[in-house]
């Protein structure tokens, strides 16, 4: 087993979605968990929820994951309050969707100040910690998104692909210190990263809430996909059977998989337009 069996843990944007179901999860194996959210009162409703479900220590704690201090400081407070830490989810994130030259810059520096930069920090800051403890895991939140680069999904896709490209990095690099690394990269579930998403119309919003919605996984089964791929040391975790197919066709036939993403978006676009 990667994880042990009361992790010390920290989660970033534990106060809703599939942060908040990491927590509930790692709450039942009887977790101490560091809470993590820009927004309090979200995650000091996680915190009742852990609690609740089994958690040995739950708090929480107002960070931005886009201002290194903040980090520096998380991990600070993991050390003071648990000793360390054996299992960082690196989870929080945004969205914004477009075709390119449409999408703002401020909206490409905003989601990639969270969604990559803050995955950087989390790990500059907490991997020395663990390699001097000589143990822990790094959980970081990607997405098929990552995989597959769909059109119109450019800042998304990049810093995905950003993730999946650090985790890759350091899956070798940390395994001679005994440190874990796994990217998630689900498929659409539910969540409410559309609702706050930044989008150049409505329209992208409602569609990309009805994919969401279509899901046949939910939150709480991509945390478990992802705890059970940690604990069997796993670097990648991909929960859904049709994005693990289509990255599969991507590795294989790239250019065929470059037409048959771009006939499946307007599929989907022309089927939800329709409905």
């Amino acid at each position: 087993m990667s994880l042990p069996s009361h992790p010390r843990t920290v989660v970033t944007g534990g106060g809703s979605g599939l942060g908040r179901a990491f927590c509930i999860e790692l709450a039942k194996r009887g977790a101490r968990i560091l809470i993590a959210d820009v927004r309090r009162e979200t995650a000091e409703e996680t915190v009742h929820l852990a609690r609740d479900a089994g958690a040995a220590d739950a708090v929480a704690v107002t960070i931005d994951v886009s201002k290194p201090g903040d980090i520096e400081k998380l991990a600070a407070d993991a050390d003071a309050r648990f000793g360390g830490t054996d299992l960082l989810i690196n989870n929080a994130g945004v969205a914004t969707a477009g075709p390119m030259g449409t999408i703002p810059l401020a909206d490409w520096e905003w989601i990639v100040g969270i969604n990559l930069w803050g995955v950087v920090y989390g790990c500059h800051y907490f991997v020395p910690r663990m390699k001097e403890q000589g143990s822990g895991h790094i959980i970081n939140i990607a997405s098929a998104a990552g995989l597959l680069s769909a059109p119109e999904m450019g800042p998304y896709n990049v810093t995905k692909a950003g993730v999946v490209a650090l985790s890759e990095t350091l899956y070798p690099e940390l395994a001679p210190f005994g440190i874990g690394v796994t990217a998630v990269c689900p498929m659409f579930f539910k969540t409410g990263i559309v609702a706050n998403a930044r989008v150049q119309s409505e329209k992208e919003r409602v569609l990309g809430q009805r994919l969401l919605e279509r899901s046949k996984l939910d939150a709480n089964d991509v945390a478990r996909n992802a705890l059970d791929a940690a604990d069997r040391k796993q670097l990648y975790a991909v929960p859904m059977a049709d994005g693990r197919w289509l990255w599969r066709l991507k590795r294989t036939s790239p250019e065929s998989y470059a037409r048959v993403s771009t006939g499946l978006v307007n599929k989907v676009r022309k089927y939800f337009e329709r409905g």
